[in-house]
């Protein structure tokens, strides 16, 4: 099989972080490609003494490491954010914030997270913990949970309520969905894609964003249904069934790049 081959089911995986690294999709996806392109310029250099996964990430890492794109090529909501971010991260370690994500989000194990980052296994807990802390403290939101699976409802509802968050209701259908969000505008929203009566909670994100802007995190059975390098992509995705930590992660870096959050 060959290196590309090795390398291609990961891709839309490595989108996801590559954007919730950023907060924006056409910076993410830039790096994601950036990537690509140094691997295809000297395949020889690429890590071929780990998983092709962790080589890919490990590739990702150095091009983040190194690059400085031009971010007013980006669009107008991504250059906002970044604003957003960067006065946020000069108050926090970025090793903490790839910390979190890689471990919480990508499923690495703390021993591949620190590979990949390049520190001691033994500093990766705490520089999740570090990233968490920092920001929670930094963000805290009114949050719409759009859900028609009860049980999963209530769990995403306690994490919510642990990191600090209001709920503003929990929908099961677009319509109802759509109509909350109009009623009490949240500041987040948590949206399942196969609704109770077979609607869509993506057509309904689309009807509460052609209202207002809200950052929104997709969660799916099916991933490679929205991660398909066409645009619109979610930037915030989570994986069924899902981790606690992982609901959280993905919580803390939407709100990280949202300018409407309320500092602690």
């Amino acid at each position: 099989m060959s290196l590309g081959q090795q390398l291609a089911p990961h891709l839309p995986f490595l989108r996801r972080y590559g954007r919730a690294l950023t907060g924006s999709q056409a910076q993410g996806d830039r790096y994601v490609r950036a990537t690509l392109e140094a691997i295809v310029a000297a395949p020889e250099e690429f890590p071929r003494d780990v998983d092709p996964r962790l080589g890919l990430y490990r590739t990702f890492q150095a091009i983040w490491n190194s690059a400085n794109f031009d971010e007013t090529a980006d669009e107008t909501p991504a250059e906002d954010q970044e604003a957003v971010a960067r006065a946020r991260l000069s108050r926090m370690t970025p090793l903490s914030r790839q910390a979190l994500l890689l471990t919480a989000m990508e499923g690495f194990t703390p021993e591949d997270a620190a590979y990949l980052i390049e520190v001691d296994a033994a500093e990766v807990d705490a520089l999740v913990a570090e990233a968490l802390a920092e920001i929670e403290k930094q963000t805290r939101a009114r949050v719409l949970i759009i859900e028609d699976e009860p049980i999963i409802a209530m769990d995403i509802e306690s994490i919510v309520r642990d990191l600090g968050h209001e709920v503003t209701g929990v929908a099961v259908t677009r319509d109802e969905a759509v109509a909350l969000a109009m009623e009490d505008r949240p500041g987040l929203v948590l949206a399942d894609i196969q609704l109770a009566d077979d609607s869509s909670g993506i057509d309904a994100v689309k009807d509460i964003l052609a209202e207002f802007n809200v950052p929104v995190i997709f969660i799916t059975a099916f991933p490679e249904r929205l991660l398909t390098g066409e645009r619109p992509e979610p930037t915030f995705l989570i994986t069924k069934p899902f981790q606690r930590s992982t609901v959280k992660a993905a919580i803390s870096q939407a709100l990280f790049f949202d300018e409407s959050t309320v500092p602690a």
